[in-house]
């Protein structure tokens, strides 16, 4: 079973819930629509009409934190977003999709964060192309926790019958998922709800915390109470400050309190 294909799966089906390729759409858009312009010079394309300066955006954040763009993870946010926008389709690698989610993911916490006044100490997971092996472990612990939260947020409203597991598993398969994927979430899905074990792996990393509230935010509709106070109480208890969580859910589109 490979995470990174899981999740990029997650992404390419149009995700656990209706909302949730709508709101990783929003996310790119912010700060003016610059990731997507700040992509297409990162990958050799330009920016729009010529416009200068497109990491102004979201990008732009991630490449002061790191220092300079050849050090992003550019190519697999490509790849997701080439696949939102219909460019990959099936032929789109999985696991390339999954980590453009967890570079996406990082820009996001690293906005966040900095719009709060909060530091970046750590770069998160996926925000850096790995290079050594070490370092791939650090993006594959923590792509299983981006799941992890994922499948953990779908449970927030005890709604997860036999017709949502169908579905969700059901566009996975599309996706390419082999059988042994599939049963992994139909299993984690049957489990009983785990946050502790969430925010105990995210105690003293708020740039994964942020990771972890962003991803959740993209599994589940929000549109139940349980799912709300879900939420709230999962910030909350991830050491996120109310500004930085309603930063990340502006990001995804939300209406915020």
């Amino acid at each position: 079973m490979n995470v990174m294909d899981l999740l990029g799966a997650m992404m390419q089906s149009g995700g656990m819930a209706s909302s949730s390729e709508q709101r990783v759409r929003q996310s790119m858009q912010q700060s003016g629509g610059g990731i997507q312009d700040a992509l297409s010079g990162l990958l050799g394309g330009g920016g729009q009409s010529g416009r200068s300066s497109p990491a102004e955006g979201l990008l732009g954040w991630a490449q002061n934190a790191v220092g300079d763009r050849q050090n992003l993870a550019g190519m697999g946010v490509g790849a997701l977003l080439g696949s939102l926008l219909g460019g990959g389709g099936k032929n789109s690698a999985l696991g390339g999709i999954g980590g453009g989610l967890m570079g996406l993911l990082g820009v996001m916490a690293v906005k966040a964060l900095s719009d709060a006044g909060q530091k970046t100490e750590r770069m998160p997971a996926g925000l850096m192309a790995p290079k050594n092996a070490q370092e791939e472990q650090e993006l594959q612990t923590g792509a299983e926790l981006i799941l992890m939260a994922m499948l953990n947020a779908a449970k927030a409203d005890g709604q997860v019958d036999a017709d949502e597991l169908n579905r969700i598993t059901g566009r996975m398969k599309e996706a390419g998922i082999g059988q042994d994927g599939l049963a992994y979430v139909v299993t984690q899905l049957q489990k009983p709800m785990d946050t502790e074990t969430i925010i105990a792996l995210v105690r003293g990393r708020p740039e994964l915390a942020a990771q972890v509230y962003s991803a959740s935010l993209m599994a589940i509709d929000v549109d139940t109470r349980e799912e709300r106070e879900y939420l709230d109480d999962l910030a909350a208890r991830m050491g996120l400050s109310r500004q930085v969580a309603q930063n990340i859910e502006q990001l995804v589109g939300m209406q915020t309190a």
